[in-house]
């Protein structure tokens, strides 16, 4: 399935948040800690993703629920974005996760479970997927479950945009990424830690992070992105035989939180202006790294990603094979033709 280029991307973000930052020298534990700073934001891995395909200037289309004094608080940040929602409301109230920033110790998260959703909230939810999906390029499901929805939630939304004729890209863990990869999303972007955890062994290194890659590949039939901090990525389709590998610019590191959000953004915007597996994978690993020079929550500029797009280097090889050339960025015809491909379940529109 091919997705349009004059359609949005509709993401579907079931679980999003505050992201309330608390910046402080350094954790003194069982001791008072004194901020020295704090800032808030629109936050979860579905919002993050839908504001870097706003900033990417990639039409999008927001499905979220929200709740109270918190929930108001995040609509208000989506508009004043200009990020377009359609909102399911609940009674309790969104959550608000907290990430403590170090000068010198790094970052520490802290994630609430979220509200409970109930069977109605979901039944809302699914009707305004379905109905966002009738005018998608491509839909984003990517996060955690709040409590109350069935662990199979991803795997039922992608059915539906499957009989929608929209390619499915997935980013989650745990037993949700187990259910859902049956339902044989066009992509799935796990990082290394993941990846581990699907595959149910503790491997190490490149290899057999490609192997692992390579049988999650065969399982949905279609792409996984493996994502693997300033180790080389992986973009794998093991039907067609296909496996990219790329080194993320070298960058110091200020914030990690979204970047692999920013990755995925930049990932389904390739994907819908019709660009070529490399481009996705180029403009992934660009995005994501200008993304972690950035404070959290907040965006670089777009110049920025394309300076460190230029740099980046795709090689290309089998993927059952150890050695690989370096690929060109242009829509190969070998790339034409997968992406065209009725097995590939990803229909043009």
């Amino acid at each position: 399935m091919l997705a349009s280029r004059s359609r949005p991307v509709l993401v579907t973000a079931l679980n999003p948040s505050i992201d309330a930052e608390w910046i402080v020298p350094r954790v003194v534990w069982e001791e008072k800690n004194v901020l020295s700073g704090e800032r808030r934001w629109p936050g979860g891995k579905g919002i993050n993703v839908s504001r870097w395909l706003k900033h990417l200037g990639v039409p999008a289309r927001l499905v979220l629920p929200l709740g109270g004094g918190s929930g108001r608080e995040l609509a208000l940040g989506l508009r004043q974005e200009g990020v377009a929602a359609r909102v399911v409301r609940l009674s309790d109230a969104t959550r608000v996760n907290v990430i403590v920033t170090t000068a010198a110790q790094g970052q520490l998260r802290f994630n609430a479970p979220g509200p409970c959703l109930t069977a109605h909230h979901w039944r809302c939810l699914c009707d305004e997927t379905r109905r966002g999906l009738k005018s998608a390029g491509c839909l984003v499901l990517s996060g955690s479950l709040p409590l109350g929805l069935p662990p199979d939630a991803y795997a039922q939304l992608i059915g539906m945009a499957h009989a929608a004729g929209v390619p499915a890209l997935l980013d989650c863990e745990g037993e949700p990424l187990r259910l859902a990869v049956a339902a044989r999303p066009f992509l799935v972007k796990p990082n290394e830690h993941e990846l581990r955890a699907w595959r149910g062994s503790a491997w190490r290194g490149a290899d057999a992070c490609r192997t692992a890659a390579r049988a999650l590949s065969r399982v949905t039939g279609g792409w996984v992105l493996v994502s693997r901090g300033a180790a080389a990525a992986w973009l794998v389709h093991a039907k067609q035989g296909i496996c990219l590998q790329a080194l993320p610019p070298k960058v110091r590191p200020v914030n990690t939180v979204g970047a692999g959000d920013a990755l995925l953004a930049a990932v389904a915007a390739r994907i819908r202006a019709g660009d070529s597996p490399v481009n996705w994978l180029r403009h992934g690993l660009a995005a994501g790294s200008a993304a972690a020079v950035t404070p959290a929550g907040r965006l670089p500029g777009a110049a920025r990603v394309r300076r460190l797009a230029a740099t980046i280097r795709v090689a290309s090889g089998a993927a059952n094979e150890g050695a690989f050339k370096f690929a060109s960025g242009r829509q190969s015809p070998s790339f034409r033709a997968l992406s065209v491909r009725p097995s590939d379940s990803y229909c043009e529109r």
